[in-house]
């Protein structure tokens, strides 16, 4: 699945009341929490902050929506239904609405908040997020250089790397690269000398807009 690569806002007008779309990426429940109040303190003084996230967890995706006072059924859940039609996780939608005096009926709030939605994901560009690994790796300096194409090559981050008396190699793998370079240490063309998982997370790769 694919998720936003940088936070997104747009805008549009319909009959006068404005609508302000903001994507986050988020990780978890309390990220998407603390983006949406720092929505409400930026617009204070507007009339409804409707979202709706999808976020991947070790337990499976978690779904949530909020119309926030507009009629049910009217703002958070097609901003869901956008955000899952296009396969996006880790993603908090906010649509802030400043009301312009003209009653819009539940197909024209429908249409309001599907619209900015979609606006801002016009304009998102997009990365692949899995499940995955963060490993330390342990290397002597003369199998560095090995270590760095490979990794390019298969598309593996190098997260952070440190020059002590040997380097160390803070890397993100999924399973399938895992179990490529764990289950084949005799077959390398550089040698590994010390190996350890740090944590299992979410991890991303490039993917076409």
């Amino acid at each position: 699945m694919k998720t936003i690569k940088e936070n997104v806002e747009t805008e549009i007008t319909e009959k006068k009341s404005k609508f302000i779309a903001n994507i986050f990426y988020v990780q978890t429940i309390g990220e998407a929490e603390e983006y949406l109040n720092i929505i409400k303190k930026k617009h204070y003084d507007a009339k409804h902050h409707c979202f709706a996230y999808s976020i991947m967890t070790s337990e499976g995706i978690i779904n949530r929506s909020s119309d926030d006072g507009e009629p049910s059924g009217t703002a958070g859940a097609p901003i869901l239904n956008i955000i899952n039609k296009n396969e996006l996780i880790n993603v908090l939608v906010v649509v802030t609405r400043y009301f312009g005096g003209i009653l819009l009926g539940t197909g024209g709030l429908v249409k309001a908040y599907s619209e900015s939605t979609l606006k801002a994901l016009d304009i998102a560009d997009y990365i692949e997020e899995q499940r995955g690994y963060e490993y330390n790796i342990e290397l002597n300096y003369t199998e560095f250089e090995k270590f760095k194409f490979y990794c390019n090559k298969n598309n593996i981050n190098i997260v952070e790397t440190q020059y002590n008396e040997k380097i160390m190699c803070k890397i993100e793998l999924n399973n399938d690269e895992k179990e490529k370079i764990f289950g084949n240490l005799n077959e390398l063309n550089f040698k590994i000398e010390n190996f350890k998982l740090v944590k299992e997370k979410n991890i991303r790769k490039n993917v076409d807009k």
